[in-house]
């Protein structure tokens, strides 16, 4: 189903206006260099562009809720494959905390990536020493017909696979689906 840019409008007439959808995910790493192996030769993103180092002081602070006393050190801009963009940061904070909130914090995230074959997903990560959680899952309810597995970062940030590549047993009787990876132009 391809709407126009008006239709899509009309559809969704409440929330703020002329929202199109999701541009980028940022993400704090403690380390630049390390993130970039991790983005570009597992997940395969693309390396876009940088920007920084931004000084500290009042300015960016305000606009950001940070310290004063940060500095961020550089942005990373990449493009992965055909889903989100990833703005990746690094700062230098007096206050920083640098635990990785559990998925059940307040907080708490993952990224979720879909994938055409998950257990060829699985084998790689796990040939690249990444750390895979368990054992492969399959949803039940309305998303029966999806399997998923979390993996992690080298800096602790959490990553999901999925893959349906039958659908979603939700799907059969719904007038709204989820954006679908496996169509993106849909």
């Amino acid at each position: 189903m391809n709407m126009s840019n008006d239709a899509n409008q009309a559809a969704t007439p409440n929330g703020i206006p002329g929202l199109r959808g999701s541009d980028h995910i940022g993400f704090t790493v403690p380390d630049i260099e390390v993130a970039h192996d991790f983005l570009t030769r597992i997940l395969g993103a693309t390396f876009v562009y940088k920007l920084g180092p931004y000084p500290k002081g009042p300015a960016i602070a305000e606009k950001l809720e940070i310290s004063p006393e940060t500095t961020m050190q550089e942005i990373r801009f990449y493009r992965l494959h055909t889903g989100v963009n990833l703005e990746v940061f690094q700062y230098d904070a007096p206050d920083q905390r640098m635990t990785v909130p559990q998925n059940s914090d307040v907080g708490g995230h993952h990224m979720a990536l879909y994938v055409d074959n998950l257990n060829a997903a699985i084998e790689f990560l796990r040939s690249q020493d990444i750390e895979v959680l368990g054992q492969p899952t399959q949803s039940s309810g309305p998303s029966k017909g999806q399997e998923w597995a979390y993996f992690k970062s080298p800096w602790g940030m959490y990553f999901e696979l999925v893959s349906f590549p039958n659908g979603k047993a939700y799907e059969k009787h719904a007038d709204t689906i989820l954006w679908d990876p496996r169509n993106p132009n849909a």
